[in-house]
């Protein structure tokens, strides 16, 4: 019984904490494009990075060039270390959750590991961030680490969802199915892409492609987040 009310609890801390990673990122990021196309003659020395386009579409710019001008990395570095935590807490939640209906479940630790493997990846990314040097080594390092938190978070949310649909009939009265169906569609979706895109982002060129993908893919990512507020249950 206690195992079970444990599991409950962190279930509503699970909701709690899934709208803030959702959140934080997605405002972060948001408010520095606006600074950077809206507010060039204050900031970033008058240089438009975008030229009042808009990136999701056009992919005007990367992410890590709009956010690493000042002052919009006074935003983005907090806002990611944040995030980072929380991201932490939210594997250690969803560990819990599975124990209280399958103690011996297969994927934990393929959970935790890739989970936690992405939150301490985008901390390393965000540490960086800003930080120059010419020099060829330095560069990959930093492709590398951006490339682990994608493949982390991604690996990390298929094993979550294909564990909670393992015993989704024990899940039934705590969660809205719908939306762990579309959390299905949405990994599968964000898994198929990103293998797509590997060739495309081995290749040269197509910088603008590349941008737009970028954007957009970070913004899927984190809408698993919102899914994850969605589909818990409020606290009967």
């Amino acid at each position: 019984m206690n195992k079970i009310h444990k599991g409950m609890n962190m279930i509503q801390k699970t909701k709690s904490i899934s709208i803030w990673i959702f959140l934080v990122p997605f405002i972060a990021i948001n408010f520095s494009l606006i600074i950077s196309t809206q507010f060039t003659e204050l900031f970033l020395d008058g240089q438009a990075l975008y030229n009042k386009y808009f990136p999701y579409f056009d992919g005007g710019a990367s992410i890590s060039r709009t956010v690493r001008y000042f002052p919009n990395y006074l935003i983005f570095k907090p806002a990611m270390f944040l995030t980072s935590f929380l991201l932490v807490q939210y594997w250690l939640y969803n560990k819990t959750i599975v124990e209280s209906f399958d103690k011996n479940h297969k994927n934990i630790k393929k959970i935790l590991f890739f989970g936690i493997g992405s939150a301490l990846a985008l901390t390393i990314h965000s540490i960086f961030l800003g930080i120059k040097f010419d020099n060829d080594l330095y560069k990959l390092f930093r492709r590398v680490i951006m490339l682990s938190f994608i493949i982390f978070e991604i690996i990390a949310q298929v094993y979550l969802v294909s564990t909670f649909y393992s015993f989704k009939d024990k899940l039934t009265p705590f969660i809205n199915t719908k939306y762990l169906r579309i959390k299905l569609f949405l990994v599968l979706t964000l898994f198929i892409v990103a293998i797509i895109s590997i060739p495309l982002l081995i290749m040269p060129g197509n910088k603008f492609l590349k941008h737009a993908l970028e954007w957009d893919f970070f913004l899927g990512v984190i809408s698993f987040y919102l899914l994850t507020f969605l589909m818990w249950k409020n606290k009967s």
